[in-house]
C-alpha cells in the first residue's frame, strides 16, 4: 500500500503518541523525542525547497500539505505524492535501531565537521596572460 508522501504520513503519526502510557520520566523523554524528530523529514524537504520547515509542518495535516516541486499546499494524494508503506515504515525501524545502538554502546565514531573556507573574491591561479 502507499501513504501519503513528502514526509507527511510521519507527521501525522506524532498524534498516535499522545495516547502511548509511559511508565518514567526516560520513556516520556523518548516519546517527545520521537514526536520532534517525525516531523523533521517534512521539515527538510520544506527547507530543501526555500521554505521555512516549522511553517510548513504547522500548517501541514491529514492529506493536506506542502507540495515542493509545485511550491504549494494541496491534497497530497491527489497530486500523486505517495510514499510506499514498507519504504517509510522501514525508514522509521533502522532511524529506531540507529538510535538504539548509539543509546546502549555509550559511544559513537563519526568524521568532524569540515570547515567551510570563505571564497575569495580574487580567482586565484589565473595570473598576468
Amino acid at each position: 500500500g502507499v501513504v501519503v508522501g513528502g514526509g507527511l504520513a510521519l507527521h501525522n503519526a506524532r498524534e498516535v503518541l499522545d495516547s502511548v502510557k509511559v511508565d518514567d520520566a526516560d520513556e516520556k523523554i523518548g516519546v517527545d523525542i520521537l514526536r520532534t524528530v517525525l516531523s523533521d523529514p517534512l521539515k527538510q524537504i520544506a527547507e530543501n525547497a526555500g521554505r521555512d520547515g516549522a511553517v510548513v509542518a504547522d500548517k501541514s495535516k491529514d492529506n493536506f500539505g506542502y507540495n515542493a516541486k509545485a511550491d504549494k499546499f494541496e491534497d497530497l494524494i491527489k497530486a500523486g505524492i505517495t510514499d510506499p508503506v514498507k519504504v517509510t515504515r522501514l525508514a522509521l525501524h533502522h532511524g529506531a535501531s540507529v538510535a538504539n545502538m548509539i543509546i546502549m554502546t555509550e559511544a559513537v565514531v563519526t568524521d568532524l565537521p569540515e570547515k567551510d573556507e570563505p571564497i575569495s573574491a580574487d580567482p586565484g591561479g589565473m595570473g598576468m596572460m
